[in-house]
Order: structure tokens, then sequence, then C-alpha cells
């Protein structure tokens, strides 16, 4: 297998803001730290968003990049007033480019406690198969 192969999904570099225009919001932007696990049928990303909920959470596929985005509110209530905040609240945003070798019709997407778990089916023909070897 070559390093292509293996490397289906690849965390998309820094890329210099050009104008302020880019940034909608204000407020601090988090990168959410990911596991990526592999199979011979898929791959798998685990990426930590603590605070963000399933309403405020957009996974994106356009032209090959999936994007993830999700904003953190604040914990208090209205009628609360802050004492110690030391929980951050912002946006967590992380591109990543997607091979052909991944089925981009089938990703899913399910965030449970905190975690985004993106199941990323590879295409038939980039799973393995086993052939047969017949005696001579």
């Amino acid at each position: 297998m070559t390093e292509n192969d293996t490397k289906a999904l690849v965390p998309k570099g820094k890329q210099e803001v050009v104008s302020k225009a880019e940034q909608t919001k204000d407020g601090l932007v988090f990168t959410p730290d990911v596991d990526i696990l592999e199979s011979d049928r898929e791959i798998t990303l685990l990426a930590d968003m603590p605070g963000v909920q399933s309403q405020d959470l957009k996974v994106d596929l356009c032209n090959g990049v999936l994007t993830l985005a999700g904003d953190v509110a604040p914990w208090e209530g209205p009628d609360e007033k802050d004492i110690l905040i030391e929980y951050e609240v912002g946006r967590f945003y992380r591109q990543f480019s997607i091979s052909e070798t991944i089925d981009q019709d089938r990703i899913d997407a399910q965030l449970s406690d905190g975690v985004l778990r993106l199941t990323l089916p590879k295409v038939e023909s980039a799973i393995p198969r086993k052939i047969p070897v017949a005696a001579g």
C-alpha cells in the first residue's frame, strides 16, 4: 500500500486570513482535537467538541473539503452572574481534505457526550479483498 492509500484523510494546513471579512463572529476560535482511525472498510474521525449541542454543530462537505464548525454557548442562565469563568466560550473549527477513496454520499455524523463521530466509508474499489489462490 502506498502512502497516498493510507492517508485518505489529511488535515488541511494553516492558511493566512487575507481580510477580516472572513471572520463573521467575534470571539475565540478553537481547533478541536481529533483521533483518526482506519479499518479496511472505513475511516473514523473522532472530534472533541465539549459544550457543543447538535443544533449548534455544522458538518459540511464541499469540493472535497470536510468542515467541522460548532459554537459553544455560555453556561450561565439569565438570572446568574459570573463569579469565576474558566470554561471559555467560542467556536470550534477544523477542515480536512477528503480523497476519492471515501464514499462521500455515505458519510455519517453523530454527536454524543461532546464527541463528534464521523464515519467515512471507503468506496468499494478502495476496500482490500482477498484473492483465493488455487493449487496448481
